[in-house]
């Protein structure tokens, strides 16, 4: 087994209406003025990510926007893969939900910094503990399809916790303690060893 380098990157801010409910895996828009305004932040990860890397994005628009935008940035274009199984936390009939409407329908007490805990299943969605299952999978086999190679992926809060909590191998509810901010950079590594985490929610610019 050799090395892959992963460079996983949130998606960018959601528009307003979109951040008032819970959108989960519903396609919202990205929120336009912040998309302008952020340009020094596209311009630092267009310089900071590795050329010849391989690109991946989630069947999202939101993801494979954030990606164009580094590219009008600075960073030369690339053709975009797509991986499914590192899309958002599914939310079930609590997609859309106003926030302060999912309280009374928990089965679980809430995390401290998530609306839900790492092991409670929304109806017709799936609980952090799954999310860390297919990411993994979905991780595994990227790092088997490239040795040797950067990886750069542009997903979701949710799924880069996952991601981590998979390379350190702690649970949905330690993941959820993991603060992963909108365009934050976190990167891994497969290596002969096992995973490693270099970084965890850089900012760009910052």
């Amino acid at each position: 087994m050799s090395e892959t380098r992963f460079w996983l990157i949130r998606h960018a801010l959601v528009e307003e209406n979109a951040r008032a409910v819970l959108y989960g895996v519903l396609d919202v828009p990205l929120c336009e003025t912040t998309l302008l305004a952020q340009g020094p932040m596209y311009r630092a990860l267009a310089a900071r990510l590795p050329r010849d890397a391989r690109w991946y994005v989630t069947p999202l628009s939101r993801t494979r926007r954030t990606a164009e935008a580094i590219f009008r940035a600075g960073y030369p274009a690339q053709e975009l893969g797509v991986v499914p199984d590192l899309i958002e936390q599914a939310l079930g009939e609590w997609q859309g939900l106003p926030h302060a409407d999912l309280p009374a329908r928990l089965t679980e007490p809430a995390h401290a910094f998530w609306p839900l805990s790492g092991t409670e299943v929304p109806p017709g969605g799936e609980s952090m503990a799954q999310v860390i299952a297919r990411a993994g999978r979905a991780m595994e086999e990227l790092a088997d399809a490239h040795p040797e190679e950067d990886v750069v992926i542009v997903s979701h809060g949710g799924a880069i916790r996952a991601a981590v909590a998979h390379a350190l191998r702690i649970g949905p509810d330690n993941a959820l303690h993991l603060s992963v901010q909108n365009l934050g950079l976190t990167r891994l590594e497969r290596l002969e060893g096992g995973w490693r985490v270099v970084c965890v929610n850089e900012l760009p610019g910052y």
